[in-house]
């Protein structure tokens, strides 16, 4: 839309300048959308925006490179939800009427859930919408950072049971990064805590860092998606042993 929250690219810390660039152009932007297309059809590129999501990065504002503390904020969505109940998600939702974008969307989405203090945050960037699976919603995410958030905590528990910052450094590492399936579905999931991070979050995750040129290789032996979940403490019902 075009009267939506401005993008501002260029108040990137440097650390953060080379991802935000490649965002820049359709072939990066798209490159979530190609991965998730893999499990999902998505559809025509063009249409609107149905919901949005938030991915923010924090992290020293004056690092060159990925500084110790980037982190990346995630909520755990409560177990009682109808729709992707106990997966790890960015806080996001659907675009309502009264918003005046998906930049918008996503950070009123984060405020509603999170308590982030919108004033705070920069939006960087946005990739290409995606489709998920299971609603089948047309979602954008938004790319942003904030030097000092400020506190985040469950702010929603009919949606959230848990809101925290993934360290960057523990993403990347080999240690906590999977691949994991189920049939014909084989995509990348990480560790975090007890926690198992997978399906369009991870997607989204593991492009940024392929993007940002901080993935490092890891195993891509594929694991039993069902096996994983139950060894986890996500609490998805619908993969209960």
């Amino acid at each position: 839309m075009l009267n939506d929250v401005a993008l501002q690219p260029e108040h990137a810390p440097q650390w953060l300048t080379p991802l935000v660039e490649k965002l820049q152009h359709d072939t990066h932007r798209s490159r979530a959308r190609r991965l998730l297309g893999e499990r999902v059809p998505q559809g025509a590129p063009e249409g609107d925006d149905e919901a949005a999501v938030l991915i923010l990065f924090t992290g020293d504002a004056d690092a060159a490179t990925v500084p110790d503390d980037a982190h990346v904020l995630i909520t755990h969505r409560t177990p009682r939800m109808r729709s992707h109940s106990g997966q790890m998600a960015f806080p996001g939702g659907h675009i309502d009427a009264g918003d005046r974008g998906p930049v918008d969307a996503a950070l009123r989405e984060a405020w509603e859930e999170t308590g982030l203090d919108r004033s705070r945050v920069v939006p960087l960037a946005t990739l290409s919408t995606v489709t998920t699976g299971g609603s089948g919603r047309r979602v954008r995410p938004v790319v942003a950072y904030a030097a000092r958030p400020g506190e985040t905590y469950v702010a929603s528990p009919f949606e959230t049971d848990d809101v925290f910052f993934m360290a960057v450094h523990d993403l990347v590492d080999p240690v906590n990064r999977l691949q994991v399936g189920r049939g014909r579905y084989a995509g990348p999931a990480f560790r975090t805590g007890c926690y198992v991070v997978w399906g369009f979050t991870a997607a989204l995750l593991s492009v940024l860092l392929e993007q940002a040129g901080w993935a490092r290789a890891w195993d891509r032996t594929v694991h039993d998606l069902d096996a994983v979940l139950a060894r986890s403490c996500n609490g998805e019902p619908r993969y209960a042993r």
